[in-house]
């Protein structure tokens, strides 16, 4: 097979996976350093396998095809060291081309948690937040155990919505692009914001 065409293939697989509507996201629960998640496709199917590399002072994430690790198609690397308020980079590891970055808002986290989605100029084009204000406060003064939901909007529309499953155990996310009809979330951006969210926030909470 010809160079071209090999590169079509894997560019067809690459938009094939991100082009699905419906995942869930699962943290691996048997693993000592760092995170990892399998996501799911609305089939059952791994669609992407990410992981955490332990012992960095730069949060750093990958995202691949498979567990194997065989093929990365994306990185989520921290600009700064344990930042409350870090930017989180969003790179295409197939292209080496900039996707986008999210950046969360520290002070506004605080009482309820929020991100921002910023364009490859670093211009914010987009929020992700916690649904209810009410919930996210009853997490952080009287229990964690209750479910986290955030939505995503780009232009004042909503382009995804990210559930999580009750489970004290095992952390399990819906993650829905199904209201995103007009494709103004890139879905490299969005699956990374599901990871890194996962990560991030279920840390946090002690998830």
């Amino acid at each position: 097979m010809s160079t071209a065409l090999q590169n079509r293939s894997r560019s067809e697989l690459v938009q094939g996976r991100f082009g699905q509507s419906r995942f869930m996201v699962r943290r691996k629960f048997f693993k000592l350093f760092g995170g990892a998640f399998h996501i799911y496709d609305e089939a059952g199917n791994v669609a992407f396998y990410s992981k955490m590399k332990a012992f960095k002072l730069k949060e750093d994430l990958r995202i691949y095809s498979g567990e194997d690790m065989s093929e990365e198609l994306l990185t989520i690397k921290a600009r700064s060291i344990l930042d409350f308020g870090a930017t989180y980079d969003v790179t295409d590891a197939t292209t080496g081309q900039r996707v986008g970055a999210l950046r969360r808002k520290a002070l506004r986290s605080i009482l309820r948690d929020q991100w921002l989605i910023l364009d490859v100029n670093d211009q914010e084009v987009g929020t992700i937040e916690e649904e209810s204000m009410a919930l996210a406060l009853v997490r952080r003064l009287l229990t964690n155990l209750i479910p986290q939901t955030f939505i995503g909007a780009v232009g004042g529309m909503g382009v995804l919505k990210f559930s999580q499953r009750f489970n004290p155990f095992i952390q399990k996310i819906d993650l829905d692009f199904s209201m995103d009809t007009g494709r103004k979330l890139d879905r490299r951006l969005g699956i990374a914001a599901a990871v890194l969210l996962c990560a991030i926030e279920g840390r946090q909470s002690g998830g």
